[in-house]
C-alpha cells in the first residue's frame, strides 16, 4: 500500500454522491425554490449533509446548534438525525433567508425540532447555556469562525462535535492568489484549530471540506 493519498477529483466527488442514499424530494424542491428566490446556492452538498447526519446519529445527538441557516437545507437534514424530542437551533443574520428557511421547515417532517433564531451569531450564541449541545455546525461568515469556535467550546458538551464547513476555502485554499476575500480567514481558522488544545479533529474532503472536531 502506498503512503501517498489518492487524489480527490470531481469524478471522485460524483462517485461518492452516487453511493449515498438519494437526496430527499423535499430538499430537492427546497434547493430549486431557493435558487428561484435568488438565495445564493452555497448550501452544503447532499453527500456532506448525509455525512453530518451519520455523525450525529453515531454520537446519539439530541441537541444541535447551527450558525448560518441560509435556506434551511442543512438544518432540515441534520434535524432528521435527531430523536423526536431532539432540537436544532439555527442562527441566521438575514431576515429574507430566515423567512425562507422557516417556511420550508414548517412544511418538513421536522418542523417541531427546528427553531430559527434571527440575528448575528455572536449576538445569539451567548444566550445558549454551557454544555447544552451535543454538536455545533459552523457555516456562516468565515472571519468570525474563530469567535464561533470559542462559543462552541462553551456550548458543546465534552466529547461533543464541532463541525465547520468550507475548510478548503471554496477550492482556493492552496492558491497563491485567491480571488475570494474569505480565503485568508479560512486559512487562519484551519491553523487555529489544528493547534487548539481544546479540540482534536481532521478535515474531511467532502463538498468544500468540513472540519470534524471533538471537544476534549
Amino acid at each position: 500500500m502506498s503512503a501517498e493519498a489518492s487524489p480527490v477529483t470531481a469524478a471522485h466527488h460524483r462517485y461518492i454522491r452516487e453511493h449515498v442514499p438519494a437526496e430527499d424530494p423535499l430538499l430537492v424542491q427546497l434547493r430549486a425554490a431557493a435558487a428561484a428566490a435568488g438565495i445564493p446556492a452555497i448550501w452544503i452538498a447532499h453527500e456532506e449533509a448525509h455525512f453530518l447526519t451519520v455523525l450525529l446519529r453515531l454520537i446519539g445527538a439530541r441537541r444541535v446548534v447551527e450558525v448560518g441557516t441560509l435556506a434551511g437545507y442543512s438544518a432540515i437534514a441534520m434535524a432528521r438525525a435527531l430523536p423526536e424530542d431532539g432540537r436544532l437551533d439555527t442562527i441566521e443574520l438575514l431576515a429574507r433567508h430566515a423567512d425562507f428557511a422557516e417556511s420550508w421547515v414548517a412544511r418538513s417532517d421536522v418542523a417541531g425540532r427546528v427553531r430559527v433564531h434571527r440575528g448575528a451569531g455572536m449576538d445569539v450564541l451567548p444566550g445558549f447555556a454551557a454544555g447544552c449541545a451535543d454538536a455545533m455546525f459552523l457555516d456562516a461568515d468565515k472571519g468570525s469562525y474563530g469567535l464561533y469556535l470559542e462559543q462552541a467550546l462553551r456550548i458543546v458538551r465534552p466529547g461533543g462535535l464541532i463541525l465547520a464547513d468550507n475548510a478548503l476555502a471554496f477550492g482556493q485554499l492552496l492558491e497563491a492568489r485567491p480571488t475570494d476575500r474569505e480565503v485568508p480567514a479560512v486559512r487562519a481558522f484551519n491553523e487555529q484549530v489544528a493547534r487548539h488544545p481544546g479540540v482534536e479533529g481532521v478535515i474531511v474532503p467532502l463538498g468544500d471540506g468540513v472540519w470534524v472536531l471533538r471537544r476534549r
